[in-house]
């Protein structure tokens, strides 16, 4: 099944939480590749250099394939794994979760720290907004300038997402839509406009919704 639209991280969201001295701090960042998400690792390490771990995870892609998770010198399974988990629970993609750890002095053990670092995450997930992409098909026109903001402001009226403008002797706009309603573009467009412009496929495009 081909997806066609899913969640995604809007802005940076962080929360901390302490277990037995032990601080752990989730910072999530939207991210659209494992190199932005290994950047925005690097970073977080070199911010916080005085913590012991910086645990990682991330989910990237409409089908959210993408996926990687580092327990950073904590046992193997406490850490990356189980923060990866949480970010499966939540639905939420092109996000990489980085939980830094301050060790407070006393070991928490395999089963509190699973807890620990599920628990930063999903205090992350709780704060963190999202919002939904969707999959639309691109058709391109041009139009005349004298005209161009009104058959604009009608095609967003009736649905339409106006996915980029260019601005020129004529103005050449780039139109969003999904797979119902693409196909009634071109008589609209041959209504408002006389049958002048013809709009032309250019593709598809993930776009924010609205």
């Amino acid at each position: 099944m081909i997806t066609s639209q899913y969640t995604a991280l809007a802005a940076e969201a962080s929360a901390e939480i302490e277990v037995l001295r032990s601080r752990f701090l989730c910072t999530l960042t939207p991210v659209s590749s494992d190199d932005e998400a290994r950047a925005v690792w690097a970073g977080t390490k070199e911010k916080f250099h005085d913590a012991r771990h910086h645990c990682l995870a991330f989910v990237i892609g409409p089908d959210r394939s993408l996926r990687r998770s580092s327990d950073d010198g904590e046992p193997g399974g406490t850490a990356g794994a189980p923060m990866l988990d949480v970010l499966d629970g939540s639905g939420v993609s092109d996000v990489v979760a980085v939980v830094t750890r301050w060790f407070g002095g006393t070991l928490l053990g395999t089963g509190g720290l699973i807890r620990a670092y599920s628990d930063a995450v999903r205090a992350g997930i709780d704060v963190a907004k999202t919002v939904r992409r969707e999959l639309m098909l691109e058709q391109r026109l041009t139009l005349p300038l004298v005209s161009a903001g009104a058959v604009e402001a009608d095609l967003r009226r009736r649905g339409f997402t106006i996915i980029d403008t260019i601005w020129g002797a004529d103005v050449t706009l780039t139109v969003g839509s999904d797979s119902d309603t693409a196909p009634s573009l071109a008589g609209i467009l041959a209504a408002l406009t006389a049958g002048s412009v013809v709009p032309e496929p250019s593709g598809t495009r993930w776009v924010t919704a609205s």
